[in-house]
């Protein structure tokens, strides 16, 4: 059975403070699972979801979408094969969709026009004690070597920086380029590292080179150098910045039929001159969390091959200070709430 009353952590307005909420969830749907949550990481979206920085918050909101925690009930037309009561599972950016636009059937569920946005929802986030799934088929059993703390990021950030590589070709052979070094670019290097790419490590603060290299960069460059030393470098460049960059410059790093993914979100518009892209048939992508099985395929890897973001936690008791943390850009890498 599910629990009768739900205890959430709210934001009422811009900036907090957290105010406690409790609810009943009524009952479960037939693709419904329910997840009692012990750790939820904190992404800087949920940060800017309660900050309404874009302009589109419904208050109250729970915020919270990298949960972890332990099936407590499972809908009447749930696959009892694939997830059972009692199961270690985690619930992502993406809790659910159609499964019958040509999206879904075509394996790209995350661009479904339906799909259940877990940070969008309102009051149904993972700052909670229990969160729902909408769909069984978007909720993850978590290897037995991730711990519940480390499993919470891979489910946001581990999953948006995993799926260009799937998504673009990338290849063990690529020299490739991480802009930012930070909750996001510190486990693009780890993945890039562990597929076989040369990877360098681009970022605004020459203090983090050191961070970089332990994560698996091969070398080191400090934006505030310029960057026509590394012109015409790469094969591959992930952008995890949330800054606004100098987007013609960084097109300008990539070798001919390279490609600039951006999966920060920068705050201006993109501004980038034709001839950024024409001459050398480069590529200026964006991207977003994976499929179901793009992420489970992400979790394999990573328990595989020992991937895992480095985490600071907080008892759910200290949420505005975790909050204020990640808000100041002062989480190393990523915040974690403990339930």
């Amino acid at each position: 059975m599910t629990v009768t009353t739900v205890r959430a952590y709210a934001m009422e307005q811009p900036g907090g403070p957290v105010r406690v909420r409790e609810y009943e969830p009524g009952p479960l749907g037939p693709l419904e699972v329910a997840v009692d949550v012990t750790h939820c990481g904190i992404c800087r979206t949920d940060v800017d979801m309660l900050d309404d920085v874009h302009g589109i918050t419904g208050y109250p909101i729970v915020a919270g979408h990298e949960a972890v925690g332990v099936l407590r009930a499972l809908g009447s037309a749930v696959d009892g094969t694939r997830l059972a009561v009692g199961q270690r599972v985690g619930v992502g950016a993406i809790a659910g969709s159609c499964f019958a636009c040509e999206w879904c059937l075509s394996g790209r569920q995350y661009l479904c026009p339906d799909k259940d946005r877990t940070v969008f929802r309102g009051e149904g986030g993972g700052f909670a004690t229990q969160v729902r799934a909408s769909d069984w088929r978007h909720v993850y059993p978590l290897p037995d070597v991730i711990r519940p703390e480390q499993a919470g990021p891979l489910l946001c950030a581990g999953a948006t920086v995993f799926a260009p590589l799937l998504r673009h070709g990338v290849r063990p052979t690529d020299r490739v380029a991480v802009v930012g070094v930070g909750g996001l670019g510190h486990l693009a290097i780890q993945f890039l590292a562990k597929w076989g790419c040369h990877v360098t490590a681009i970022s605004s603060t020459p203090e983090k080179e050191a961070d970089a290299r332990r994560f698996g960069a091969h070398a080191f460059h400090a934006a505030s150098d310029g960057l026509d030393p590394i012109a015409d470098s790469f094969d591959f460049v992930l952008s995890t910045a949330t800054a606004d960059l100098p987007w013609d410059a960084y097109l300008a790093t990539l070798r001919p039929h390279g490609t600039l993914c951006v999966v920060g979100l920068p705050h201006e518009a993109m501004s980038v001159p034709a001839l950024s892209l024409l001459p050398g048939e480069k590529k200026l992508v964006g991207g977003i969390p994976g499929s179901p099985i793009e992420n489970r395929q992400m979790l394999d890897f990573a328990a595989r091959h020992d991937i895992r973001p480095e985490v600071e936690t907080f008892p759910v008791t200290r949420m505005d200070e975790a909050l204020a943390h990640v808000r100041n850009g002062r989480a190393r890498y990523r915040a974690v709430l403990e339930l």
